[in-house]
């Protein structure tokens, strides 16, 4: 076979991989959630045939080990502990279901996502909103905002906020690196955001009854004393990643093994400790999980030759391109998977991509986060909390009529981030 045609077809189980989780189960949801697991195991084995055949078998196991052991398990581990830790606190009254008190929601979830991860602030916080505005006839601006800003922006400002940004650490990016890099394109995103929807929200208001406030109620206090110990474990492995350890034919530092222990441990502390009225009430499940798990490990499983067919191209290394191109990138194939390629397109080596003034780290990195709003697939709690609001009697719009609000009201701050940020 022609070696082009040979690059192609490895190509092919990475966005086989894509495709089945942006198109089935919509397209067939009963197929999809009876065969998830071998649709998924299908592409990771059509990938491991290819590198066996291009490669060697040997090598073709290797890499499956080290993409397994390396990428994905401190990877899935810590998503793991963040979705479990925070499905076991409780949020209950408050002063949501005002404009005012709907405004602080969005913002104080925006600032948790970062502290506990866009998956567990949305599950902990889109309740509590929903409940608080429940009287109400239109509530769909509080929904599409909560995506924008708790779902995605507010993620990016430590690696327990998004995926791309753990992934970013997982490879040597340091803990507080997009704290000061990444906070001031996300600003210039959330604050008009948050603005827009407070003028939207006070308007309707008006016409709309609204609940008296409540005294806050926070259950849950051994989930937060755990949250607490695990980003303290997660900085100090950042901080001191220790020697190399040797597991089979790969091998990873001495901290992310930490890591993965400690999530580990917390996850079945969580399940034993955390009664099941707060898991009702917050209606946690693990389906959502399994699938995110089930999705990430046939990416890391999948994605190798595409990273190396990426790296080789050489792209041009344009700020504001890498803005663009990573940020429309993550809206239509996932944010994690997106930041890995640029990652590597890049140059792979974090030491250097965070040597001043690291323009082109944090234009593709914020691209990874702050696109994910854009479409329902560009990042994981985005369909879960279309899912809970649709339960809940929102009338959500569908895929390409959330893509055009988003556009409508993301794209103008997209382009004004580029030119404050990325136009040199």
């Amino acid at each position: 076979m022609h070696p082009q045609v040979n690059e192609l077809a490895a190509l092919a189980p990475f966005f086989g991989t894509l495709a089945s989780f942006a198109l089935l189960p919509g397209a067939a949801p009963r197929i999809w959630h009876r065969y998830m697991v071998r649709i998924s195991l299908f592409w990771v084995g059509l990938g491991l045939v290819l590198g066996a055949e291009a490669a060697g078998p040997a090598a073709a196991l290797t890499q499956l080990w080290h993409s397994g052991l390396v990428d994905f398990l401190p990877f899935i581990a810590v998503l793991m502990a963040l979705y479990t830790l925070g499905g076991g606190v409780l949020i209950a009254g408050g002063p949501w279901g005002r404009p005012g008190g709907n405004l602080l929601l969005l913002a104080a979830g925006t600032l948790l996502a970062s502290a506990m991860g866009t998956i567990a602030a949305s599950l902990l916080l889109i309740h509590p909103l929903l409940s608080a505005n429940a009287a109400r006839r239109e509530v769909r601006h509080l929904v599409l905002a909560f995506i924008f800003v708790v779902a995605n922006a507010g993620g990016a400002l430590t690696p327990l906020g998004d995926p791309p940004l753990l992934i970013g650490f997982l490879r040597g990016v340091p803990f507080f690196w997009p704290l000061f890099n990444l906070a001031g394109p996300m600003l210039v995103v959330v604050l008009p955001v948050l603005a827009l929807t407070f003028a939207i929200d006070w308007r309707l208001a008006r016409r709309e009854p609204v609940r008296p406030a409540e005294r806050i109620r926070v259950r849950g206090g051994a989930n937060l004393a755990m949250l607490g110990i695990f980003i303290a474990v997660l900085t100090v492995a950042g901080i001191v990643p220790g020697p190399e350890i040797a597991i089979g034919p790969a091998s990873l530092p001495a901290g992310q093994i930490a890591i993965t222990l400690t999530a580990i441990v917390f996850v079945a502390a969580s399940e034993r400790v955390t009664p099941r009225a707060i898991r009702a009430r917050n209606q946690f499940a693990w389906a959502p999980m399994r699938e995110i798990a089930i999705l990430f490990f046939a990416i890391f499983a999948t994605i190798p030759p595409v990273l190396r067919t990426v790296t080789a191209a050489g792209l041009p290394q344009s700020a504001a391109g890498w803005f663009w191109a990573s940020g429309l990138s993550s809206a239509f194939l996932d944010s994690g998977p997106t930041y890995l390629m640029f990652f590597e397109a890049a140059g792979g080596n974090a030491a250097q991509l965070i040597a001043p003034p690291a323009t082109l780290l944090t234009s593709f990195a914020a691209g990874s986060v702050l696109f994910g709003g854009l479409t329902y697939l560009g990042n994981a709690p985005n369909l879960m909390i279309r899912a809970i609001a649709a339960r809940r009697g929102v009338r959500m719009p569908g895929f390409f009529g959330y893509m055009l609000a988003a556009s409508a009201v993301l794209l103008p701050l997209f382009a004004l981030t580029t030119l404050i940020f990325f136009a040199g």
